[in-house]
């Protein structure tokens, strides 16, 4: 299961308005950086078998199959730091993260 929080429910939902179309967001992982794994969110304009959707807080989250294991229990928040702002991802799974934090382990 993938949880949004109400924040990034709300940014994404005012992502996909500005954009005009999409039925939610696509959440997986890719091999890169110094510790092997980060986050990916796209926008998921049609549904493709192999894929999974979970629902939170009013958004669809699609997940490929094969990143699953990878992204269990995967809560996605919004957060806005003094002039910084941007997604946070809380990953039960992870073992660790690399220096800059742009990348993880599991």
């Amino acid at each position: 299961m993938i949880t949004l929080t109400e924040q990034a429910a709300l940014k994404i939902t005012e992502l996909l308005h500005k954009r005009g179309r999409g039925l939610g967001i696509n959440v997986g992982v890719k091999t890169t950086g110094c510790s092997g794994l980060a986050y990916v969110l796209e926008f998921m304009d049609r549904f493709d078998t192999g894929y999974r959707i979970h629902e939170s807080n009013g958004i669809k989250v699609f997940c490929d199959i094969k990143n699953e294991c990878y992204l269990q229990g995967l809560v996605i928040d919004w957060e806005r730091q003094e002039i910084n702002e941007g997604f946070k991802f809380v990953n039960p799974n992870e073992r660790d993260r690399c220096g800059c934090g742009k990348s993880f382990t599991i």
